[in-house]
């Protein structure tokens, strides 16, 4: 068995010392009792949303949580508890291990992936868990995921950033070095309540909350007052002006002017759209699903990440498509009222994950709920540089992209809006095919192409705005497209091995 990494550095604030064991307790603490032993803790993690979605839409997999372990509803993070483990008193470092074993298996694409054993530790800045894949060789103590250090008094919300290990256990290259879903490791907020005895003086404190404060024997009339106050997960009781999202949408459309290209008379394409996204009738806007993340209404921030999955298609050529763009994995963070739009972008083949799309600025600085909603409306969204690069240099950096909404619940039994896209149209076909001749009279639409053999371009594509794609298909194929004589294609495809 491996010796398990025990470098010492002290955690950010120390894991706020005080609030990790009791402050009292910690006083008494002798050096011949460094480390203290830990119990009841959870781990929470979701590995990627990204790979949860690829899973059980695109792999039409499953996840299996057993032994301890559970996932959240509608595909959410996993849960692995009665974890164990010490504090080191004198460097502040922290291990915990975990039960519960996590399987992902799908028939469609032939995988069976089993994860156990996760342990954390915060010393070290890893995630390690036993990995078995395929049936093979259960590999041990294998890091999965770099974790960054604690900025404030609990392990709430740790950034995580997955390791080429995990790239190659999870089946793709592209996981290795991005970044993972948050982890926290917290003391459920149950466990720390002291016994329903009226005097706790008539309980040892020891038995009411032991791994609280493991070393309270030392005081046990002021660890027993103070231990409500020093668990580090005691931010679950606080009044609910911050938590977990628990359900929500987003409606965007891209880009009015894009739809419309692509499923024209001169790219002829498609859209499509997976996974829990929708598209509004008269190739109208997309709604995404699923929301998961946080919200802190005192602070104004918010962050969502959505399901679903928008393709568009266009340009082909014997089944091979030059337009080939798709967008998963939204996620928008806003503080103060700006922020940003990111999402996983495939193009021709090419996956680049977390790709921030578009800078965001609401009406309002506030981030406020009612009814346990909280709603943001015409939030406009600008072109990044990324983004246009995803784009192909389809559209330049500070291009003014469609408005975005957002809704999400904060509570299972909070009624979001009626969903706005349902009733949204825009300029365009039904998104399913780009075939039907649309010449440029009124309410087509394509992007119709006429006029002399020079390449201007008019008809109802151009009228959406200067900012039409045609530059991306280069100046010979837009003037034989102005000619009548089709589109030409030179665009180099890049394939990717299985």
């Amino acid at each position: 068995m491996p010796v398990r990494p025990r470098r010492s550095f002290a955690l950010a604030a120390a894991v706020a010392t005080a609030a990790a064991l009791g402050a009292t307790a910690l006083a008494t603490t002798t050096a011949s009792a460094a480390e203290v032993p830990l119990s009841g803790y959870e781990l929470t993690w979701g590995i990627k949303q990204s790979y949860r979605t690829y899973v059980s839409t695109y792999a039409q997999g499953t996840f299996t949580a057993t032994d301890g372990a559970s996932q959240a509803a509608n595909n959410g993070v996993f849960t692995f508890t009665d974890g164990t483990g010490t504090y080191d008193t004198t460097s502040h470092a922290l291990h915990l291990t975990f039960k519960g074993t996590l399987t992902a298996k799908s028939t469609l694409h032939g995988f069976v992936r089993e994860m156990s054993d996760f342990q954390y530790d915060s010393a070290a800045g890893t995630l390690t868990a036993d990995l078995v894949s395929d049936g093979g060789t259960k590999q041990q103590d294998v890091t999965l995921a770099k974790v960054a250090a604690p900025t404030s008094q609990d392990l709430k919300d740790l950034g995580t950033t997955l390791t080429a290990a995990a790239g190659t256990f999870l089946g793709s290259d592209s996981y290795a070095n991005a970044a993972g879903d948050p982890l926290s490791a917290l003391k459920p907020a149950s466990t720390t309540s002291p016994s329903p005895t009226p005097t706790p003086s008539t309980t040892p404190t020891q038995s009411s909350t032991p791994s609280a404060t493991p070393t309270q024997s030392a005081t046990p009339s002021a660890t027993s007052s103070s231990s409500p106050s020093a668990s580090p997960s005691d931010t679950a009781s606080e009044p609910a002006t911050k938590g977990d999202i628990a359900d929500g949408r987003l409606t965007w459309g891209v880009k009015e002017s894009f739809r419309s290209y692509v499923v024209g008379s001169v790219a002829k394409g498609k859209i499509t759209t997976s996974g829990g996204a929708t598209q509004a009738a008269g190739n109208g806007v997309f709604t995404f699903t699923g929301a998961t993340g946080g919200y802190d209404t005192d602070a104004d921030t918010l962050t969502a990440a959505f399901d679903g999955a928008v393709t568009f298609k266009g340009h082909e050529d014997n089944g091979t498509y030059g337009l080939d763009l798709t967008f998963t994995n939204l996620k928008a963070t806003l503080d103060g009222g700006t922020g940003t739009l990111t999402a996983d972008v495939t193009s021709l083949g090419e996956k680049s994950e977390d790709v921030v799309l578009a800078d965001l600025k609401a009406a309002s600085t506030d981030v406020t709920a009612k009814d346990d909603v909280i709603t943001l409306d015409d939030v406009t969204t600008t072109l990044t540089a990324a983004g246009a690069k995803a784009f192909g240099g389809f559209y330049q950096t500070g291009a003014e992209l469609d408005p975005l909404n957002l809704s999400v619940a904060l509570t299972a039994d909070a009624t979001l809006p009626t969903d706005g896209a349902s009733s949204t149209t825009g300029s365009g076909s039904s998104g399913t095919s780009g075939g039907t001749d649309n010449s440029g009279t009124t309410g087509s639409t394509s992007g119709g192409i006429t006029g002399s053999t020079t390449g201007d371009v008019t008809g109802a594509l151009a009228s959406t705005g200067s900012d039409v794609p045609v530059a991306a298909l280069g100046t010979a194929a837009a003037v034989t497209a102005a000619a009548g004589a089709g589109v030409v294609l030179a665009i180099r495809r890049r394939r990717t091995q299985a």
